[in-house]
C-alpha cells in the first residue's frame, strides 16, 4: 500500500510539473549482494529497481545516466528497457566532483518535457542534485536505498522535491 502511494505522489509531481521544464530524477543504486566491489543487486535490490521503473512509467523518460558499476546499471535497467533506451556509463575520471558536473551536464542535454534518470552512489547523489541547481540536496545514508530526488529544471530557479519509492529501507545501525 504504502509503495502504490509513493507511486502515486511521484507521478502526480511529475504531471504537476510545467511541459516546458525538464526533470531529473536521481537516486542511488538499489541493494547491493556484498558490502564491497563491482557487485550485483540481491533480490531486495531488483526488486527495488522494478519498483523505480514502474514509478516511472507515467514519466516521459528519454536518457538513463549511471556509473560503470554493475549495481547501478542492473538499477536503471528496467527503467531504460521499459523507455526504449540504453542506459549510458558515466566514469568517475576527475573525483566525485568531476563525475557529478558531468552526469549534469549530460543530463541538461535532455529537451524540453523530457525526464532523465541518473543513478548514483550515497557518496554522490548529493553532489549530482547540487550540480543541478537543488538548494538543499539530501545525501542517502550508507544503508538507506529508497530516497528519490525529482528536479524540474527550466525555471528562474531549481525546484525540488525530496521523497522516496519502492518498499522501504530497513533501519539500520551504520
Amino acid at each position: 500500500m504504502i509503495q502504490r502511494l509513493l507511486s502515486a505522489a511521484l507521478a502526480a509531481a511529475l504531471v504537476a510539473l510545467p511541459a516546458q521544464a525538464q526533470t531529473v530524477v536521481i537516486v542511488r543504486h538499489a541493494e547491493k549482494v556484498a558490502p564491497t566491489g563491482d557487485v550485483d543487486l540481491s533480490p531486495a535490490g531488483k526488486a527495488r529497481a522494478l519498483a523505480l521503473a514502474k514509478a516511472l512509467s507515467g514519466a516521459r523518460v528519454r536518457m538513463v545516466l549511471a556509473t560503470p558499476l554493475r549495481r547501478t546499471g542492473q538499477t536503471a535497467a528496467p527503467t531504460a528497457d521499459a523507455a526504449g533506451w540504453t542506459v549510458a556509463a558515466i566514469g568517475f575520471e576527475g573525483g566525485d566532483a568531476a563525475h557529478a558536473q558531468r552526469l549534469a551536464d549530460e543530463a541538461r542535454k535532455a529537451g524540453p518535457g523530457d525526464t532523465v534518470l541518473i543513478v548514483g552512489h550515497s557518496n554522490t547523489v548529493a553532489q549530482i542534485a547540487r550540480a543541478l541547481g537543488d538548494p538543499a540536496p539530501v545525501a542517502p545514508t550508507d544503508c538507506e536505498y529508497d530516497k528519490m530526488t525529482v528536479l524540474e529544471l527550466g525555471g528562474p530557479a531549481t525546484r525540488a522535491i525530496h521523497t522516496r519509492y519502492g518498499a522501504p529501507t530497513e533501519a539500520c545501525s551504520a
